[in-house]
């Protein structure tokens, strides 16, 4: 089961039918431009695209868009607070593209440091990954990838904004602020993989 945001609107790939507000059963490529169009360009908010070859359906699916690959983390304190950056008004967490070379788990380290002016981020495991569309400026279709990792901090606390990539907050938030002040005010998959992360700890 893949779950990938559309303009905040969410598209549920899936072996089997999922009970949401729309649900196509999965017969070609045309099913997922259907999908994307109907999530594009009307009111309907999440939408399952259903078959028994899933792996066919991410592969075919993946073909219409650009992918870029991005890394990111979870970062903790031993209060158990995590980092959140502040860009173009909306709380995200650190993360950015992979670059060149890099392996996954490089790539989170060097972007968390980079973000947030932290140094020494201890990697501890890797979390899920998260899928998202846009559009660039030019006209191509992106589908982002982004792989999330625990990460812990028991260091000085040298957080700074990196000014020049448009963030201009870095805050540590406990579970009344992230619930309170950090969901009305992120995205939906930075949501869904706190929530995801939460949830793994309580297990």
């Amino acid at each position: 089961m893949y779950k990938v945001f559309v303009n905040e609107k969410k598209l549920l790939l899936s072996k089997q039918s999922e009970n949401l507000e729309k649900s196509l059963g999965y017969e070609g490529v045309t099913s997922l431009e259907i999908a994307l169009d109907l999530l594009e360009n009307t009111s309907v908010t999440e939408l399952n695209v259903f078959g028994e070859n899933i792996d066919e359906i991410w592969s075919e699916f993946q073909k219409l868009f650009r992918i870029i690959e991005a890394a990111g983390g979870i970062v903790n304190n031993p209060e158990g607070d995590i980092l959140f950056i502040k860009r173009l008004g909306k709380w995200d967490l650190p993360k950015g593209k992979m670059e060149k070379g890099e392996s996954r788990e490089e790539s989170a380290i060097r972007e968390i440091e980079e973000e947030t002016g932290l140094a020494n981020v201890e990697l501890v495991q890797f979390i899920n990954t998260t899928y998202h569309i846009y559009v660039e400026r030019n006209g191509d279709k992106v589908l982002k990838c982004t792989h999330w990792f625990e990460m812990n901090f028991d260091g000085e606390d040298t957080s700074k904004p990196q000014i020049e990539e448009g963030i201009t907050e870095v805050a540590w938030k406990n579970t009344a602020k992230i619930e309170d002040e950090v969901f009305p005010s992120t995205f939906k998959n930075i949501k869904l993989i706190v929530k995801e992360f939460w949830s793994s700890k309580i297990k």
